[in-house]
């Protein structure tokens, strides 16, 4: 069964004053990012599907805060967090949900389908579960190279329905890969409740299924998430196999902007906002500890408006892509095959 591990509500079990502080700038950096993709998408200055991670931020920099520049993550449709956190650039982001040549696939893959290689960011999925083979990939070259990397695969409540969910812990409880399967519960797959969808009542008891751990946890206590990611981390580096970890969060937006939302109410939405928004639950927290003042929280919303302003400003004045350059990049260069 799937164990709940022990909050802690006021301390960190390894972490500097700085790295308190840097948790809730990537907070803040996310949060200020989907804010203003929301407002362009519906000003029709963004084309395509936008699926916000407002509400999430706290898992995203939790988990993120214990993993290196070289580890691995995989991410879903709503991958904006994740690959800020993980160390994408805020402007080419920005550029590739406008479609320019300068973005991160060339503005072609758009908002679902960001990847970052050089900084472990494997790539953001428009499919459901497409995440969890390519994570399990990523696990078994570590495994093959004998180093400590680990990979991460980000996935929600829905994906865990799907039979990539099933092959990918199977594949790597057999192995003993080092992948840490974060579930971000976020109480809806599209517009199915979670309740209605999923068969457990923690998705972390399917980790029983394949002889591993599985672990539940407030995601939207940023404290707690990244003290047991950091534990958690730690074992898969000491090559003690995969692990799941459910995050139980709340996804504040609908499943994309402009979602009329008619399977939940407003009121719910409201409460969950009121009382577990994770931006609001941790500055309460730092200013209450003394980690921080409010004038230092103030300047670090200011820095993300004044970054996002500038990544909208990049993206409007690159140019787009030639019609020609839609027939490029659809197959890798030709390699050499050692063998």
């Amino acid at each position: 069964m799937g164990v709940r591990i022990k909050e802690f509500p006021n301390a960190f079990l390894d972490l500097s004053p700085q790295g308190k502080k840097d948790l809730l700038r990537t907070m803040i950096r996310i949060r200020s990012f989907e804010t203003r993709v929301e407002e362009l998408f519906l000003a029709k200055r963004i084309p395509g599907f936008v699926h916000l991670y407002i509400g999430e931020e706290g898992i995203a920099a939790g988990v993120m805060a214990n993993l290196r520049k070289n580890d691995w993550i995989t991410s879903t449709h709503r991958g904006h967090g994740h690959a800020l956190a993980k160390g994408a650039q805020m402007n080419r982001m920005m550029a590739e949900l406008y479609g320019k040549r300068s973005g991160y696939c060339k503005g072609k893959g758009g908002s679902m389908h960001i990847a970052d290689f050089s900084v472990g960011m494997l790539g953001a999925n428009g499919v459901v579960g497409g995440g969890f083979s390519i994570a399990v990939g990523a696990g078994m070259t570590a495994w093959m190279k004998k180093t400590d990397q680990v990979a991460v695969c980000f996935f929600g409540d829905g994906a865990s329905n799907r039979g990539t969910f099933h092959e990918a812990l199977n594949m790597a409880a057999i192995w003993k890969l080092p992948v840490l399967f974060v579930n971000e519960n976020n109480q809806y797959a599209s517009t199915t409740p979670v309740s209605y969808g999923v068969s457990v009542s923690r998705i972390s008891d399917r980790a029983a299924g394949y002889g591993i751990d599985g672990y539940t946890v407030d995601g939207n206590n940023v404290i707690e998430v990244y003290n047991v990611a950091h534990t958690l981390i730690g074992r898969l580096r000491g090559g003690k196999g995969p692990i799941l970890l459910e995050c139980r969060t709340y996804r504040v937006k609908g499943h994309y902007v402009g979602d009329p939302e008619k399977y939940r109410t407003k009121e719910e939405v409201k409460k969950q906002v009121e009382e577990n928004d994770p931006i609001r639950r941790y500055t309460k927290y730092l200013l209450e500890q003394s980690f921080m003042k409010s004038e230092e929280i103030d300047i670090l919303w200011k820095e993300a408006k004044d970054e996002v302003e500038a990544a909208v400003r990049y993206a409007e004045e690159e140019p787009y892509p030639a019609p020609e350059e839609a027939l490029q990049d659809l197959f890798s260069p030709e390699q050499e095959v050692l063998l």
